[in-house]
């Protein structure tokens, strides 16, 4: 009979371990995940269809746990699937890394404007954030998690317009810049990437929602940083404005919002939109 030693017994049971935590991880992760998709037949009137393209790191793409509410769907909100087909909305609308993906703010953003908004509207939200993603990553068009980040922006953008009418960027992101020289370049990044947002998307004065990173960070002040030099760029940019995040909450890993708090992360996006950009 084989003997194992008590050292490779204990890593066997280590790796088995961590083995069933990440199933009951992922398990926990999926479990209200909407198992059907529900495909547009009738595509609605062009000039009703209000398109809202959502950009960032991760905590645009989402990371919070999806409960029922969030997949409760509204023939009002749109958006796409891996096929660029259009969908009725349910979380989660991000899907570029589907081992990480979770609840972002889009259907509560959505469901939040749709009080304010004519009653023929239709939002068609589009998701173009990846997780961990550099700002300069953005600029340049790298790959990052094998998507090309601008190419993928304008892929969606150019869907947008086909469909309606793009109305605004809603961007989260910032806390893979939380060092030296992210944080002393960027408000000229964010010129340029946001130069370019508008330049493609063909409207000068296209409004720019800015997301606070969190106040959970294990480095505080460089996140604290980023969120200045954010707040420093809008003095200068008329049509953009920060939403603030100050007292949510992440989900116990210091780096993301949880569910509760992506909810009312999208609420102050919409709040922010009506009372800035709506007229």
């Amino acid at each position: 009979m084989m003997k194992i030693s008590f050292k490779k017994y204990s890593l066997l049971l280590l790796s088995l371990n961590c083995f069933f935590a990440f199933a009951q991880e992922k398990e926990n992760r999926t479990k209200y995940f909407p198992h059907k998709e529900e495909k547009v037949v009738t595509i609605p009137n062009k000039s009703k269809v209000w398109v809202f393209m959502m950009a960032g790191q991760s905590n645009m793409e989402g990371r919070g746990l999806v409960e029922p509410q969030d997949t409760i769907a509204n023939n009002r909100i749109l958006t796409i699937n891996s096929n660029n087909e259009l969908v009725l909305a349910k979380e989660p609308i991000h899907f570029s890394t589907p081992a990480y993906r979770g609840l972002d703010c889009g259907m509560s953003f959505a469901n939040e404007l749709l009080k304010s908004i004519p009653k023929d509207v239709v939002i068609l939200l589009l998701p173009t954030a990846v997780g961990g993603s550099p700002i300069e990553k953005w600029i340049k068009d790298l790959p990052h998690r094998k998507i090309n980040l601008y190419s993928n922006f304008k892929e969606k953008l150019e869907l947008g317009k086909r469909y309606g009418t793009i109305k605004a960027v809603l961007w989260h992101q910032g806390e893979s810049d939380a060092n030296k020289d992210g944080i002393s370049n960027r408000d000229q990044n964010l010129k340029m990437l946001f130069a370019s947002f508008r330049k493609d998307i063909g409207n000068e004065k296209l409004p720019i929602l800015i997301g606070e990173i969190g106040s959970f960070s294990k480095e505080p002040e460089l996140w604290a940083e980023i969120n200045k030099a954010n707040y420093k760029y809008i003095q200068d940019d008329k049509y953009a404005d920060i939403v603030e995040t100050a007292d949510l909450k992440d989900k116990g890993d210091k780096v993301h919002f949880d569910g509760e708090s992506q909810r009312e992360m999208g609420k102050r996006f919409a709040a922010k939109y009506i009372e800035k950009f709506y007229k």
